[in-house]
């Protein structure tokens, strides 16, 4: 899933969960940004007790929780060359072996995966691996960004006003028609998160 900060990719991926044969299973959600180079491993694949100075009892990896369901890598572009080497050969053996370990475990996970970076153009640059883009690219949607589709801008302002209105114990309000327009004339470089901030302050 390609598109900006803010225009909705995780919703999307939770989407393609809820409509999908694994519904009824788990959807776990990994920012693939937060995670630092030494806690990846253990993140993803899990431990063994005393694999590490810290690691006091065993712990199960997103892969292995998120068997049987849907694994969203959200900033997969974020991850730097020697990890995406190993997020590769988990994909293509689907089996992991826990830090500390070296017993395969077999998974089985839907893997959805989004980034707003210029993917196609790292693979140029050489700093996302080819061969890790054919595997996690079967298909792909990009979300415009929200100043790409000024038609939604009310159908969403009506949806977030419903939201805060009540979340803030404040009856229904409504926008009137000059200021939906202005709200359509406005870039959102933040996208949906910033109208979604912006309904909610002004409620």
């Amino acid at each position: 899933i390609l598109g900006e900060n803010g225009t909705g990719k995780e919703l999307v991926a939770r989407a393609l969960h809820r409509f999908s044969s694994r519904k009824n299973e788990v959807f776990i959600s990994v920012d693939m940004g937060a995670l630092s180079e030494t806690l990846f491993e253990s993140e993803l694949f899990g431990h063994v007790k005393g694999a590490f100075t810290d690691a006091k009892e065993e712990r199960v990896g997103r892969f292995e929780i998120a068997s049987g369901g849907t694994l969203f890598l959200d900033e997969i572009g974020n991850l730097p060359m020697p990890l995406q080497s190993k997020l590769l050969r988990v994909i293509e053996t689907k089996n992991i072996i826990r830090l500390g370990s070296n017993k395969n475990i077999n998974v089985d996970v839907r893997l959805i995966c989004a980034t707003n970076m210029p993917i196609h153009d790292m693979v140029l640059t050489k700093e996302f691996r080819q061969d890790l883009l054919y595997r996690i690219n079967t298909v792909e949607i990009r979300i415009p960004a929200l100043r790409e589709r000024e038609e939604d801008i009310p159908l969403l302002t009506e949806h977030f006003l419903k939201i805060f209105c009540k979340k803030y114990n404040k009856s229904l309000k409504k926008l009137g028609a000059g200021t939906v327009k202005k709200l359509q004339k406005y870039q959102w470089p933040g996208n949906v998160r910033e109208l979604q901030h912006a309904i909610e302050r002004a409620v």
